[in-house]
């Protein structure tokens, strides 16, 4: 009987925290559209959707011991439903071919590609010999060439003879599917020009948080030169485009990459900046005092404070998942709840997966709310533990705080970030403590007092004293980065392992009862699959320019140069951390042994006219179209355009295990030019 209780006991406990597992149920929705082999059609959306109406409707008024099954119900047809409408809200056209010839549209982007070549995003685009219905809304071009260095006005017209291609697919099966997110972004062409950009039209009067973003980038780097200015305006205004491949390097290297991207700990520390001034401020008056309306005010304030940093960065979707956790908190004060707490967190979690379902797929999103979840689970428990006990210093608060909030935020975000991009910056802890405080103390504030600043112009002010701190960011950086061992690369995960790991994780972290500690089982389940991944043996480049072949010294490419991004994304997967040129140095006239039989790559033109045959146990890649008949397994430029990216695997008995990257993504909206047709008619 008493273990009977305990079971009712724990139950209770669990369903008492059925809001904060609202957005998990959510979430889980979401993932079940995206892992769709097909396109639902409206009727099947509409279907899931009014079931999802009607377990809502019995959710109020059925048995209570079955309303936590209503209650799943909803919110799994409800995620699943949020995403497909936001499949088909940002539907727009997608180039179906390779075009060459003239562009035309609006500057709204600049960033920096892998390579370190400034990118311009255009909207307003203009193809020649394309209809309108039939033109990206957005297009994003490379900059190469003597005059690609030279950025163009925000908000200008500007003219130039370009590459484009439709966005490519996973680099190979189940990998990062670049056609979704591009999708999601409305991105439907990318390439290259290495024509200098002409101007159209200048911007149109007005203001623009874009424009703003630019002018402030500019300002900042007309008192900080070098790095630092550019480091400066990253934080500033989120504008990348002066960071050099080398600072870019560093940061990654040494863990403190995310202070580049204006997420929770910039918003966190703007927003805890302003409102701890406005409410001291404040109650220096002595009828606001009274009034008890100081703590309002501040909230007000900073969440004014932190709209304005949502536009001035660019709105990109770290920062408005940062911009809502903020603002959640803010209105928990404003209404006198609790600011920092598990609801709180599930609230900005709820919003941001109905606004941008999309986002779940990220690993900003997935790293984001790790770290958030488990702060606060443990400065909940400090807390508890220390409830009643006489505060300590200011001094050690702030000291103990850094070293907690760095090693907890750093264990909670390790394997997901380690799956997403193959590295564990083993020294990131000690980087994190000695230079996260410094922003915290020193550097935010003095960004906001040369905001403040800018319009008599005395922003030069605190921009040279907070250039200190951040040299000395970028010297940490630097030192970190070049000790040795400083990367340990690992393989990439199954998909189905980061899932599993995050589940276990969740569980763990909002369980209320001793029933959280099931969460080890998939925890466990994941960590051994992913120790124990088998790689491909061989991959193949959706385009056929690149092979891959694993051996006992790691993964041979079939050349040293070219298709450049893919191999490096090849090599990452593998936990590899040689590069291109390196690993094709053991692949010698365009074959290499495998299994029974040989692979050849057979790249251009040439290697099709060089091509005498093959036997029925090789496998031939052309990067061009092959006509003719052939015993073996040929793959070229038709066959690729139909499968994608291709991994194969040899079985003990001799057979060839083979998935495709159309396979794994499934006929979807984003990468299927003949549903796209049918459904929306471009």
């Amino acid at each position: 009987m008493s273990l009977i209780r305990d079971m009712q006991s724990a139950l209770s406990a669990e369903l008492g925290q059925g809001f904060v597992f609202a957005p998990v149920v959510l979430g889980l929705g979401i993932l079940l559209f995206f892992q769709m082999g097909v396109e639902p059609s409206t009727v099947v959306v509409f279907c899931v959707f009014a079931s999802g109406c009607i377990s809502a409707a019995l959710l109020m008024r059925g048995p209570e011991s079955i309303r936590p099954i209503f209650w799943l119900l909803t919110l799994l047809a409800l995620g699943f439903s949020a995403a497909a409408w936001r499949t088909a809200q940002v539907a727009a056209p997608v180039l179906n071919w390779r075009y060459y010839g003239p562009v035309e549209g609006r500057v709204i982007g600049l960033d920096r590609s892998a390579s370190g070549a400034l990118r311009v995003t255009f909207d307003q685009v203009t193809l020649a010999r394309m209809a309108p219905y039939e033109t990206p809304a957005k297009v994003r071009i490379s900059l190469y060439g003597s005059d690609a260095e030279r950025r163009p006005l925000a908000g200008a017209r500007v003219m130039t003879t370009a590459h484009l291609s439709p966005p490519s697919g996973p680099a190979e099966p189940g990998g990062f599917d670049f056609q979704r997110h591009a999708w999601f972004t409305q991105m439907g062409g990318v390439g290259y020009t290495r024509v200098p950009l002409l101007m159209a039209s200048y911007p149109a009067d007005g203001v623009s948080f874009f424009k703003l973003r630019l002018a402030l980038s500019d300002k900042i780097t007309q008192h900080l030169n070098g790095q630092t200015g550019a480091f400066a305006s990253a934080l500033m205004t989120g504008d990348r485009s002066g960071l050099s491949q080398k600072t870019l390097r560093d940061l990654r290297h040494s863990n403190l990459a995310h202070l580049l991207a204006i997420s929770g700990l910039h918003m966190g520390l703007l927003v805890a900046f302003v409102f701890a001034a406005l409410r001291f401020g404040l109650s220096l008056v002595p009828v606001l005092a009274a009034g008890g309306a100081v703590k309002k005010l501040a909230s007000i304030g900073g969440l004014i404070a932190a709209a304005g940093y949502l536009g001035l960065s660019g709105s990109s979707i770290a920062t408005e998942r940062a911009f809502v956790m903020a603002a959640v908190a803010l209105c928990a004060v404003l209404l006198e709840r609790r600011a920092i707490s598990l609801r709180a967190v599930a609230m900005a979690a709820i919003i941001i997966l109905l606004r941008r379902p999309e986002a779940i797929t990220g690993p900003g999103f997935q790293m984001s709310f790790a770290a958030t979840t488990a702060l606060v689970v443990v400065f909940n428990a400090l807390s508890q533990r220390n409830a009643g006990r006489a505060p300590k210093s200011f001094a050690w608060n702030l000291l103990t705080g850094t070293v907690i909030s760095s090693a907890v935020a750093g264990l909670a975000t390790l394997s997901i970030a380690a799956a997403h991009f193959n590295n564990i910056a083993q020294f990131g802890l000690i980087a994190n403590l000695l230079s996260v405080p410094l922003m915290g103390v020193w550097v935010i504030p003095l960004a906001v007092f040369a905001i403040c600043l800018l319009p008599f112009g005395l922003e030069w002010l605190p921009l040279r004293a907070m250039g200190w701190g951040l040299d000395w960011i970028l010297g940490v950086a630097d030192e970190v980065s070049n000790w040795e061992g400083a990367i340990h690369k690992v393989p990439a995960p199954p998909s189905w392992a980061l899932f599993a790991l995050c589940l276990g994780l969740l569980a763990m972290a909002l369980m209320a009862s001793r029933a959280r500690l099931v969460g080890m089982v998939p925890i466990f389940a994941a960590l051994f699959t992913w120790a124990t991944v088998q790689r491909p043996d061989v991959l193949i480049s959706d385009t056929g320019s690149l092979v891959g072949v694993l051996s006992e010294n790691g993964r041979v490419l079939s050349k040293a140069k070219g298709s450049g991004f893919v191999a490096s994304v090849w090599l990452e997967n593998d936990g590899d951390p040689r590069f291109q040129d390196t690993a094709a140095i053991e692949w010698s006239h365009n074959k290499m042994r495998f299994g029974r039989g040989q692979i050849y790559a057979a790249a251009g033109k040439r290697g099709l006219r060089a091509f005498e045959g093959c036997e029925a146990s090789d496998i031939v890649v052309f990067s061009e179209k092959f006509v003719g008949n052939a015993v073996c397994n040929v793959f070229d430029q038709t066959r690729l355009r139909e499968t994608g990216s291709v991994a194969i695997w040899l079985l003990p008995d001799g057979q060839l295990d083979m998935k495709t990257a159309r396979q794994m993504a499934g006929r979807r909206l984003w990468n299927d030019k003949t549903l796209r047709k049918q459904r929306l008619g471009y």
